[in-house]
């Protein structure tokens, strides 16, 4: 059993999509486990269980619970239920299977106990959640922590910490070995966003917040960019985001020829 723990934040536009896409890859038997913040619960019957942090937040709190914390919650929960040879998946709510994810994961869990996307493309050593999975026994026994914390260089060599630096801090402290999952797109329309991993995941990248990513804000910064460049690329980002989106949603033959 491949337990899938995805996250979907205000806005519900990518769980119908990746549903689909789901159906269509996974030839493994599966179960979805979701959180949903900011979205109608009606969305929760395209999962096979729901997490709902909204509900069980104290009102006392102003912000939801962090990336981190609900992918903890929902690894926790289903540890609870699951075995410990079954595969723990993690999937952000903006990625899906291109292909049968098998073939990967044979591969990939034959050299190490946990496999998961590497961006090399800026330079960052982690695990990234936009794609992971081990088993239920190793994520146990680690224990399994995507909190932020450990700091080591990143882009450019800049200290940073990030989601997944405290599960690599788990890995090397453990001796545990990990297998990369590296950007296998042959054409780029943007040097992070819009990525396929082992020729198997898509990764639209900032599917739930503006698409303004660090390498960009770098490339800013290091051109003393005014405000009025800043906000040229980041119209440039979401046009180029709205129309894959547009695309991916219409479920159109050839889209991914943009990519691989």
């Amino acid at each position: 059993m491949i337990h899938i723990a995805t996250l979907h934040f205000n806005t519900h536009r990518w769980i119908p999509i990746q549903a689909r896409e789901l159906r269509r890859h996974m030839e493994s038997e599966y179960r979805v486990w979701a959180s949903l913040e900011g979205i109608d619960i009606s969305y929760g019957t395209y999962f096979d269980h729901l997490v709902d942090h909204e509900r069980d937040r104290p009102e006392s709190l102003n912000s939801g619970v962090d990336h981190a914390g609900k992918l903890n919650l929902l690894a926790a929960e289903i540890c609870r239920e699951a075995e410990d040879d079954d595969l723990l998946m993690f999937l952000d709510g903006d990625a899906f299977p291109i292909a049968d994810p098998a073939p990967l994961l044979a591969s990939g869990l034959a050299d190490a106990p946990l496999m998961a996307v590497r961006r090399a493309e800026v330079e960052s050593p982690h695990p990234h959640p936009c794609f992971c999975v081990t088993d239920v026994g190793t994520w146990r026994s680690l224990p399994g922590d995507w909190s932020k914390g450990f700091v080591r260089p990143g882009l450019r060599r800049r200290p940073t910490s990030d989601v997944g630096s405290n599960l690599l801090r788990q890995l090397e402290l453990s001796g545990t070995p990990w297998s990369q999952v590296l950007r296998s797109n042959r054409r780029n329309l943007h040097p992070l966003l819009f990525a396929v991993y082992g020729d198997t995941i898509y990764h639209h990248g900032a599917g739930f917040r503006r698409p303004l990513p660090r390498i960009d804000m770098l490339a800013l910064k290091d051109e003393s960019a005014d405000e009025q460049t800043e906000r040229g690329l980041l119209e440039r980002n979401e046009r180029q985001s709205a129309a894959v989106f547009e695309r991916i949603e219409k479920d159109e033959p050839g889209w991914l020829a943009e990519f691989i």
